[in-house]
């Protein structure tokens, strides 16, 4: 055997670190192609990586929790049939082809996998996800020994991974002080990260929800609880946390976005009483009856039929070449707030998307989000962005651009107002809009105008078909 080194990949996107969050392989495992060895964190999603080749696991070279360039090695397999030591990285493997990018990322693959369906064989990150047909090959020198594995009956639950491969009697090249079978607890994705950006230990906790599982309750509970003087992870009055991941990658982009582009902020109040009364009579359709109608459906049509009228708002500042770049195709960002940070995913072409298709992909982008599931490639391209800051209560906000767009609109709560309708003084459900933009692209007219034609398709639904 000749050891082989894996160096970290690009993933796709250009970055240049990432973290790593959990090794699926000790020393002295043995691991096969395509098999997944590791989770990263990247600024922008938490991937899983997977090997290259087969061989033995000589050594972990960078630890959990380590932030490392792309380029550097992670892991050594020894691999059998090399002549000389060698090293992989992207640009010597050959991806899958497949036809949809790869959503799920759990640290149990397969485990809860219905019989007889094809389980999940990881590819290349970047590339998705291939249901293999085949069979995987047993592995050298093991047997694999039954265990009884707890499977969650909530969507989105994850089993962390349970040791069942026995290594043979004659085989005792193991490390004596690594058990042979470890189980860890029961709980979502979110909850695992909120758990460990806490510094709460999951594994010593006692589940109060459905068969034992975990809950943001339990974490909060253990993080107030008293603890030994010596186990303590905040010392005096002070807690710091650290600047990685999505929040570095936040932070990086509003400060660049900030100060390249001059902002201006417009705001307007609309009575959008007639489109809370479309929206409940949306959600009485077979044509959304599988699918969550909510105020937000409407503003993103009200938006990208806006964009058709006044295309200049859809565009981007190229600054090497000097140009406008007017972008005729729309990525509807929608801004979402994760146990990770602040991400922005987007629908892509969103402007050929029906109503009810727009409706089943704002729901599926949200999901992904909230489950930590976002791909790199859900959070590039975008050209336009909404903020629902609403949800949080708040009536409006001076949102900043991402970087690479000229226009986002913050969408503020619905509340009861008295306002003036036909004369009167009545109660009526209305809306502070915000929307913020480059003036360098888009001048006080433009984002006047079309601002204006957003709320006036708000007041009256109607509008959105007259101008479609």
């Amino acid at each position: 055997m000749a050891p082989k080194q894996f160096k970290l990949p690009d993933v796709g996107e250009g970055l240049t670190e990432a973290e790593i969050v959990k090794w699926h392989v000790a020393v002295g495992d043995t691991v096969e192609t395509n098999q997944t060895i590791v989770e990263i964190e990247t600024a922008k999603a938490i991937v899983e990586l997977p090997c290259p080749f087969e061989g033995v696991v000589a050594s972990l070279d960078v630890d959990e929790g380590v932030t490392v360039d792309v380029g550097t090695p992670i892991i050594t397999v020894d691999v059998a049939g090399l002549g000389a030591a060698d090293d992989v990285s992207r640009e010597d493997l050959v991806p899958s082809p497949v036809a949809e990018p790869s959503t799920h990322i759990s640290p149990a693959v397969g485990l809860d996998a219905p019989v007889g369906e094809p389980k999940r064989q990881p590819v290349l990150v970047g590339y998705g996800v291939k249901p293999g047909a085949t069979q995987r090959r047993p592995r050298r020198g093991v047997h694999p020994q039954p265990v009884d594995v707890p499977v969650p009956q909530e969507p989105g639950m994850v089993v962390a991974p349970v040791r069942t491969i026995e290594p043979e009697p004659a085989s005792t090249t193991a490390p004596a002080a690594e058990p042979a079978t470890t189980a860890k607890a029961l709980a979502k994705p979110p909850v695992r990260k909120m758990a460990k950006d806490l510094g709460v230990d999951i594994t010593a906790l006692t589940g109060t929800g459905p068969q034992g599982t975990i809950t943001r309750e339990d974490v909060q509970a253990a993080l107030s609880a008293p603890a030994p003087a010596a186990s303590a992870s905040v010392t005096g009055r002070e807690e710091r946390v650290p600047i990685k991941g999505v929040r570095k990658h936040t932070a990086a982009a509003m400060v660049r976005s900030a100060f390249t582009a001059p902002h201006v902020t417009e705001f307007l109040q609309v009575d959008v009483t007639e489109m809370m009364a479309a929206v409940r009579r949306l959600r009485e359709l077979p044509d959304f009856a599988e699918v969550k109608v909510s105020p937000l459906l409407l503003v993103a049509r009200a938006l990208l039929t806006a964009v058709r009228r006044h295309p200049m708002v859809n565009s981007a500042w190229d600054e090497a070449a000097q140009e406008i770049v007017v972008k005729h195709y729309v990525n509807l960002g929608i801004a979402a707030a994760t146990e990770r940070g602040l991400i922005v995913p987007n629908v892509k072409d969103a402007q050929d998307l029906s109503l009810p298709g727009l409706a089943q992909a704002l729901q599926s982008l949200a999901e992904t989000a909230r489950a930590g599931k976002a791909q790199p490639a859900d959070l590039s391209g975008g050209t336009i962005t909404i903020t629902n800051v609403g949800v949080f209560g708040v009536d409006t906000g001076t949102p900043i651009l991402t970087p690479g767009e000229s226009a986002i609109l913050a969408f503020g709560q619905v509340r009861d107002m008295p306002w003036v309708h036909e004369g009167e003084i009545k109660i009526r459900k209305v809306t502070t809009l915000a929307l913020s933009f480059d003036h360098r692209i888009v001048d006080g007219e433009l984002g006047s105008l079309f601002l204006r034609d957003i709320g006036a398709m708000l007041q009256d639904p109607l509008r959105m078909l007259a101008w479609s």
